[in-house]
This record gives structure tokens, C-alpha cells and sequence, in this order.
């Protein structure tokens, strides 16, 4: 522990709790601009005269960008002090949500998404880098965690809503100037409530290895969505797999050479700390994948407003909120193993009857988006205590930023596969009568596009569709499946009683 640590007052309950509300509204806009244009993309798209290459770059340009930038800058902030690299990063957003909202064409938009996605690296990893070292009681500190948690599914699950509401009143750049005057009221609350900049110069930040990490985590993404693609690009997947496979090697390579690295394996070996990503990660992809099917789904098929359809799935966010905040005040009486074991198997049947409630009724359909939410929200409360929890306060901006790696990936993950592979199993499923417009078998928008009024290949298609989605939810299903397996296993040895981590206190 430094000097400056040892002499400086502990933070103030008021400052404590302060900071978690401060940071936790920069943590709720990174979230909701993941999924704000859902429900924005088709105005926005109609008034820019956009390509359908260039409305996937305004949706993926955002997410990308920050997947391949978390890790270096989780560990820069570790060097120049984490309360400065929030600043910064609220700062960035702010303008780039400007330059978004006034966009008079979509290459500048899209360029307004990567710098978005600069400013949300900058700050993301330092909220909880924050929180690490402000919140010094163990228990407290769960309990932050926890609603930092909760703020993140909540923050996806408002995205459609906050969009859809804004598009009623306003015109589609006001999904983006909603962003500033909370960057406004963020800023002037961090500089009353945030401690001290704590930098850390002895601290070595390698920006090879930072291009490195970049490189091998975009060239990953890349190869993931373009094996989705029916049929994928041989050049264009050859060359993400080539990118992801060199950079991810040269990345180990210097890791393992250099005596301050930018990610430290070792810190894997800890069986809970792997076990809290390998949970974010499958967490995410549950949510995302649930929210984008099911936002399209009834959207397309049974005629839902915008709105409509993000209050739909705002039920999973509602199912979570409860079971974050019981998470995070009882983890240290039940351990890492009942909650995020117990967590990602309850969503499982959660899943089923989402799936069940298709044909069942919507009352049973939402029932499962909230036992869903209750069994992830378990889960997410304290993944992230397991993960900041393992890893020693000096490396808190390293440990954060592999969180939100898992959390960015596993959502993008989702995005890319659900999304291509409904697509997929829709032109394989679907049965049109003769003399169908062969467009109609491509996929359902271009069926309701050509049909002309045709309620028999209307219906085909709707038909198609459903049995996509009830697809892609058994893989959703499976996937948490897989992930309460693997995380039972690693956290064999953290059951009731047991503490969550090895760094219960600051130092």
C-alpha cells in the first residue's frame, strides 16, 4: 500500500454512496446506447437514406470499438488514476453524443459511434475500479457491486424503452442528446463526491500490448459475425480469423515477458474469479440475445409499437432488480456457488417458458422474462465481486476491464449469432405457396415487403419466423445450461460460509 493510501481519511458514507449513484449513471448511458437504436434504426435509416451494410455499422460500430479498447484502458486508468479517466471518458461521450445527434450523414454518424465507443471504454472499467477502492467494508462493498450489477441489465432492458419514448416526441438524434445533461449533472457530481486521482506512475502501461489486445479482441468479433452470415465471405473470415489468431498470440507472448503486463494469466488460476467472467459473459448473452429476438419478434409478427416491444422485455429487467440487491447483502452467508451456479440455472426454465408463452399466452411469456431476470440478476450481483474481489486493489482498473470484456463479448456474441442464425432458419423453414416473390424466403421483412396483401404467404412467413425463434431461445437456453455446469464446477469449494474473495480489504 502507498503513502498516499495509508494517509488519506476514509470516504464519508454521503461521499460512498455519492460516488456509487455517480458512477452508476455513467455506467446506465454506456449501457443504454448498446441497445437505445433497436428501436431508432429504422427512422434513422429512412431520414439518412442509409445502405443495410451501413445500418449494421451504426449498430455494431459502437460495441466493437469498446470490446477491443476495454482492456488497455482499464489499466491505463490503474497508471493515471481511475477518477481521472471517468472524466475523461464522460467528457468523450458527451461530444460524440452531440456530433451523433446533429449528424447530417451516416459516415459521420458512424464515426460518431466509434468515438462514443472511445469515450464509453475510457470510463466503463473505471466505475468499478471506483467503487473497488472507495468501498473499502467488504459487505458494503457487495452491496455496491450488486446495484452496480443491476444497473447494467437495467440500462439494456431501457435502451428500446428510453428509444421508443424519445421517437414519439422528438426526431431520432435525440437518442443521443439525451445523453448530455446527464453527462453535465455526472461531472460536477464526480468532482464533489469522487476521492482523490490516485495515480499510480510506477505502474507500466504498455501501448503495444494494449493494439495487441484490440486486434485480437476486433479480428475475434469479426470471425464470430461472419460465420453467422449465410454463406460467410471466405476472404473476410480468413482474414478476421488471421487478425484474431496473431494479434491474440503476440498479445500472450509479450504478456508473458514483460514484469508489469497489461493482463496478468495468472489471476485465472483463481477458479472464482474465472468463474464471475465466464458468468458476465453468459449473462449477457442470455439478455441480449432474449431482448433482440423478442424486440423483432413481436415487432414483426404480431404488430407491437417500438415501445410496446421494449416494455416487453423490460420484464427481465424487472425480475433482476430484486434478486441484485438480495444478492449483494447475502453473499457473504451463502457464498460465490448458490448464486451464480444457482442464478444461471434458475433463468434456464425461466427460458422454457419464455419459449412456452409463444404459442401459450403472454401472461406466461412474461412470466418467464422475469424468472429469467431473477435467476441472471443472481448471477451478475456478484460476478462482479468475484472478479474485483480476486484481484488486489492496485490491479483493480485490470480486473474491471476483463469484466467488461466478458460482458461486451458475450453480448456481441449474441447479436452476431441469434440475430444470423434466426435469419437462417427462417429461409429454411419457411413454405411459400407458388408464384411467392422469391424475396419472400430471404427473410420475413422482405416477405411482408413483397406480399402485396397476401395473408397466405404472410402467414407462411410468420410461421418461419416463430420456429426461428424458437431456435434461438433453446440456444439461449442451452448456453445457460452450459454455463451453471461449468461455473458448479470451478466454484465446487465456494459454497455457504466460504468468502468471495481473496482481497477482502483495500490494499
Amino acid at each position: 500500500m502507498r503513502i498516499a493510501e495509508m494517509a488519506r481519511p476514509a470516504p464519508t458514507r454521503a461521499q460512498r454512496w455519492g460516488l456509487l449513484v455517480t458512477v452508476g449513471a455513467g455506467l446506465l448511458l454506456i449501457t443504454l446506447d448498446n441497445s437505445i437504436l433497436y428501436t431508432a434504426l429504422p427512422t434513422l435509416t429512412a431520414d439518412l437514406g442509409t445502405t443495410g451494410t451501413q445500418s449494421l455499422w451504426i449498430i455494431n460500430a459502437y460495441p466493437v470499438v469498446m470490446a477491443g479498447l476495454l482492456l488497455g484502458s482499464g489499466t491505463l486508468g490503474d497508471r493515471v488514476g481511475h477518477r481521472r479517466m471517468f472524466l475523461v471518458g464522460l467528457v468523450v461521450f458527451a461530444a460524440a453524443s452531440l456530433l451523433a445527434a446533429f449528424a447530417p450523414s451516416t459516415g459521420v454518424l458512424i464515426a460518431a459511434r466509434v468515438l462514443l465507443a472511445v469515450g464509453a471504454a475510457t470510463m466503463m472499467p473505471a466505475t468499478l475500479a471506483l467503487i473497488r477502492v472507495t468501498f473499502q467494508v467488504e459487505r458494503e462493498r457487495n452491496i455496491a457491486i450488486a446495484v452496480w450489477g443491476s444497473l447494467a441489465i437495467v440500462g439494456a432492458a431501457l435502451g428500446p424503452i428510453v428509444g421508443g419514448a424519445l421517437l414519439e416526441a422528438f426526431w431520432w438524434g435525440s437518442v443521443f442528446l439525451v445523453n448530455v445533461p446527464v453527462v453535465v449533472v455526472a461531472v460536477a457530481a464526480t468532482l464533489l463526491v469522487a476521492p482523490p486521482n490516485d495515480p499510480d506512475p510506477s505502474k507500466r502501461w504498455d501501448l503495444v500490448s494494449s493494439l495487441q489486445a484490440m486486434v485480437g479482441l476486433v479480428g475475434a468479433v469479426f470471425a464470430i459475425k461472419e460465420l453467422a452470415h449465410q454463406p460467410p465471405s471466405p476472404t473476410v473470415l480468413a482474414a478476421a480469423v488471421l487478425a484474431s489468431a496473431v494479434g491474440g498470440t503476440l498479445f500472450v507472448r509479450r504478456q508473458r515477458r514483460l514484469a508489469d503486463p497489461l493482463l496478468d494469466f495468472a489471476i485465472f488460476r483463481n477458479p472464482a474469479f474465472t468463474s464471475g467472467v465466464l458468468a458476465a459473459a453468459v449473462a449477457l448473452f442470455a439478455i441480449a440475445g432474449l431482448q433482440l429476438v423478442t424486440t423483432q419478434r413481436f415487432q414483426l409478427v404480431a404488430g407491437y409499437t417500438p415501445l410496446q416491444a421494449g416494455l416487453l422485455v423490460a420484464a427481465v429487467a424487472a425480475g433482476s432488480i430484486p434478486t441484485t440487491m438480495l444478492g449483494g447483502a447475502v453473499l457473504h452467508r451463502t457464498g460465490l456457488l448458490p448464486l451464480i451456479t444457482g442464478g444461471l440455472a434458475l433463468a434456464v426454465p425461466g427460458v422454457v417458458l419464455v419459449a412456452v408463452g409463444l404459442h401459450a399466452g403472454l401472461p406466461v411469456l412474461v412470466t418467464g422474462m422475469v424468472v429469467t431476470g431473477a435467476g441472471l440478476g443472481m448471477a451478475m450481483s456478484v460476478a462482479s465481486t468475484a472478479i474485483v474481489g480476486n484481484a488486489p486493489a492496485r490491479r483493480a482498473g485490470m480486473a474491471a476491464s476483463v469484466e467488461e470484456v466478458s460482458y461486451e463479448f458475450g453480448a456481441l456474441t449474441a447479436v452476431a449469432l441469434l440475430g444470423s442464425l434466426g435469419t437462417f432458419v427462417y429461409a429454411t423453414a419457411v413454405r411459400l405457396p407458388p408464384g411467392a416473390p422469391t424475396a419472400a424466403g430471404d427473410s420475413l421483412v422482405d416477405a411482408l415487403g413483397t406480399a402485396d396483401g397476401n395473408q397466405i404467404i404472410i402467414d407462411a412467413a410468420h410461421a418461419a419466423y416463430d420456429t426461428g425463434y424458437l431456435i434461438t431461445v433453446a440456444v439461449v437456453a442451452v448456453v445457460l445450461t452450459v454455463g451453471a455446469a461449468l461455473t458448479g464446477r470451478l466454484l465446487r469449494h465456494h459454497g455457504p460460509g466460504t468468502p468471495a474473495g481473496v482481497y477482502p480489504t483495500d490494499h
